[in-house]
């Protein structure tokens, strides 16, 4: 399986033409899951695992992984459903979110699939808060018609790793503090998790976050104000938004605001837990002004204040 994903550097190509790939898993008999390849560094089989007492009930272990120690999540109790026993078919895909590597204990694992975003749905509005879903997509493979969930990982983690959002006290200046009530920014994240950990965040600056589920859905905004004659600079600070994303993702969304003239000038801030080298550069390459990894509190405040300084110091 390892070599499955020997290539994964190599279809970084795939971000910025809203397309991407999916590895499926199943952690049971009758669903598909799936999560980005982008976020997986490699799959094993499973490992011997050393317990970890006092940890997390969805923390299965600690697994060795040449030399580094990786805990090991069992994925189906995360989300809801009784703990999934090891077999032969269980297999640990290993992933790095948001700066930190761990292990997902799942089922077989099946293929990877390539994808468009627009071929990416939301979940249903009915299916409430509470789902561990972030997009399903409709998959046909060997004559079969079937349906993938992908996984919202960042809900997962936040459940089991408490973020904190609170600030460090160096990070805010002090001269820019009085500028920040009633200031508004403008969230594209299909993760009810992340928009919550930014709308926390900036809420305690007095900061109002306006949210969008995907590109599309912020980009039709953008441009329902520049069509009524709005100034877009006049109605957010900037726009923080997400790489993945059903329907549009962050560089494409990027990309049509930098082609529109009513909205070129927007300053836009790319917040993913995607990682790699490759993100610096397609953020060069589509236009986005500054890039952070999730979730990190003090540099999202600071990337504020640095937009902030532009218009005070106007």
């Amino acid at each position: 399986m390892a070599n499955l994903l020997d290539s994964v550097d190599l279809r970084t190509q795939l971000v910025g033409e809203n397309r991407l790939e999916l590895l499926l898993f199943r952690i049971n008999s009758t669903q598909l899951y799936a999560i980005n390849v982008f976020k997986v560094k490699e799959v094993v089989k499973v490992p011997h695992l050393s317990a970890m007492p006092g940890s997390h009930p969805c923390i299965c272990g600690v697994a060795n992984i040449r030399g580094t120690s990786i805990p090991v999540i069992n994925l189906r109790q995360a989300i809801g459903f009784s703990p999934m026993d090891r077999s032969e078919d269980s297999n640990l895909i290993i992933t790095e979110y948001n700066r930190s590597v761990q292990g997902f204990l799942v089922g077989k694992v099946e293929h990877i699939v390539n994808m468009t975003w627009q071929d990416i749905m939301p979940p249903p509005r009915n299916a409430g808060r509470n789902h561990y879903v972030t997009a399903i997509t409709r998959l046909e493979h060997e004559g079969k018609q079937s349906l993938a969930s992908i996984i919202d990982v960042e809900k997962v983690l936040a459940e089991i790793i408490n973020y904190d959002i609170r600030l460090s006290e160096e990070v805010l200046d002090e001269q820019l503090v009085p500028h920040m009530p009633g200031r508004k920014i403008l969230i594209a994240d299909d993760s009810s998790t992340a928009r919550r950990q930014v709308k926390d965040t900036l809420g305690q600056l007095g900061i109002e976050v306006l949210e969008t589920t995907d590109g599309a859905e912020a980009l039709n905004l953008l441009k329902s104000w520049a069509d009524s004659g709005k100034t877009v600079t006049d109605e957010i600070l900037m726009l923080i938004t997400d790489a993945e994303m059903p329907s549009m993702d962050g560089y494409r969304l990027t990309h049509e605001i930098r082609q529109d003239k009513r909205m070129s000038d927007l300053f836009i801030t790319l917040n993913t837990s995607l990682s790699g080298s490759f993100n610096n550069a397609m953020v060069e390459k589509v236009g986005c002004d500054k890039f952070i990894s999730k979730f990190q509190p003090d540099l999202l405040v600071q990337v504020v204040q640095e937009r902030l300084r532009q218009i005070v110091g106007e």
